[in-house]
């Protein structure tokens, strides 16, 4: 509600009823900007887990079906609110435009209220994200210690956290975080590609807004073009679905999707080389002047779907590496610590936000305005996008490199987490003892001397 524009809410033309100075419109609007990130923020890291909580049971395929899909309806609401949304905004009233999302978000917390008590899950008392942080600040007080004053023979670091180590923490809480831990690696790979995907509210968006968006007559919305981007993956999504259908029963070692996230990060990668030529190309036409929300600009002539591909390649890495990243995040952790995972999957995507606005504000500065103008047509938007996407090729072959880490899903999940529990090992000893001690009673080979 107090992100309106201001001097847009008013009875008539005489009467308006906001009249606040700027500065104040200002402190309001990223109050309203503040709210809104912590909102989206808790979405994010609660919703999707909290929804698959419920396939603790199934296997790799059938999560990777429950994120596909589940990400698939979160871009057809996507693809809902740009058309419509946005055209009401820049064409009808802005006001409207944010009214709309308050009412439907309302409407949800009212709905949340009333199944609240069909959405509670309660977590594992030992999977706690202080008892994470916990056991990786033990294991680094102890390495310094005993680095410096003695000599350590554990094959890992945070094995120093564990009880018969020294340390406080149990073998299963330990165990726990090493294989969240052999995550990391996966998240940080993810940040500079959450920087490309970035690139459509910002960069993409200024060459959206500086080209002809007239079409047969009709003004389309800017944000409309993010509809190009999200096409594609409600396309792809059946397809892929067939693929993995097909790829995991005719494989009894499982399948790895890590081949889909090297495909994605390389699409992202062309995305914004694509976007340098297309900046390229849209300087050659001339400029005319076009309204936008009441403002008359100067720009480029040519038709904003020229940009197409750039967005088109975008939709095709989101829908190949995001709900692979989300099978991975899931499943090759304990089931207790899964909500945790998630949420760090979050967390590194939002970094990867902050990794843009950072690129960004570093071209603009460096560059005195050059790589990242006010004015396109006065710059070289098209450096930073070839330097940007030059990075990412850079971050595709580092992913490259470590992706065999999270092939082999089935061994991953069955042999090294559900077994690397001591309880379990104990009863598989047991289990081998009985087997033994039943072929020393049925043995007719063996004598009485050799059976005692």
């Amino acid at each position: 509600v107090v992100s309106f524009p201001f001097e847009d809410v008013y009875i008539d033309r005489r009467h308006i009823l906001h009249t606040l100075p700027k500065r104040e419109e200002k402190i309001v609007f990223y109050f309203a900007l503040l709210t809104a990130s912590l909102g989206i923020g808790g979405i994010r890291a609660i919703v999707c887990p909290l929804s698959a909580y419920s396939l603790e049971d199934c296997g790799p395929k059938e999560l990777l079906s429950f994120f596909n899909w589940f990400h698939w309806l979160v871009n057809l609401n996507s693809a809902v609110v740009f058309v419509s949304i946005s055209y009401i905004q820049q064409s009808v009233a802005r006001n409207l435009g944010f009214l709309i999302p308050f009412v439907s978000g309302l409407m949800g917390m009212i709905t949340v209220h009333m199944v609240r008590g069909e959405m509670i899950y309660k977590p594992k008392t030992d999977s706690s994200l202080l008892t994470t942080f916990g056991v990786i600040f033990s294991a680094l007080k102890a390495c310094c210690v005993r680095y410096r004053y003695f000599s350590t023979g554990v094959t890992n670091w945070l094995d120093h956290a564990k009880e018969n180590h020294g340390g406080q923490y149990s073998e299963t809480q330990v165990e726990g975080t090493k294989s969240l831990a052999r995550l990391f690696p996966l998240f940080t790979f993810q940040i500079l590609y959450r920087t490309c995907i970035m690139q459509i509210p910002s960069g993409y968006y200024l060459q959206t807004m500086n080209s002809n968006l007239h079409f047969s007559g009709f003004v389309l919305p800017v944000a409309a073009m993010n509809v190009i981007s999200i096409v594609p993956l409600l396309i792809l999504v059946p397809i892929l679905e067939c693929i993995n259908s097909w790829l995991f029963s005719s494989k009894d070692n499982g399948h790895s999707p890590t081949i889909y996230i090297v495909v994605g990060h390389l699409s992202a990668a062309l995305s914004v080389m694509v976007a340098g030529f297309s900046e390229m190309h849209r300087k050659r036409f001339p400029q005319v002047e076009q309204t936008l929300s009441e403002e008359v600009l100067l720009v480029s002539s040519m038709p904003c779907f020229h940009l197409a591909p750039q967005y088109i390649l975008l939709g095709v890495a989101e829908a190949l590496v995001t709900p692979s990243c989300s099978l991975l995040s899931f499943w090759l952790v304990p089931e207790r610590m899964r909500g945790i995972s998630m949420h760090f999957l979050a967390l590194f995507n939002g970094a990867g936000c902050f990794m843009g606005a950072f690129f960004v504000q570093t071209a603009h500065t460096g560059t005195q305005g050059n790589w990242f103008p006010h004015l396109l047509h006065e710059g070289k938007l098209e450096r930073f996008f070839f330097f940007l996407a030059s990075l990412m090729m850079v971050n595709t072959l580092g992913f490259w490199t470590i992706a065999h880490r999270y092939n082999n899903l089935h061994q991953d999940c069955t042999n090294e987490f559900r077994g690397c529990l001591p309880g379990e090992k104990l009863l598989k000893y047991e289990k081998a003892i009985k087997h033994y001690n039943a072929v020393l009673e049925s043995s007719p080979i063996l004598s009485p001397m050799e059976k005692t």
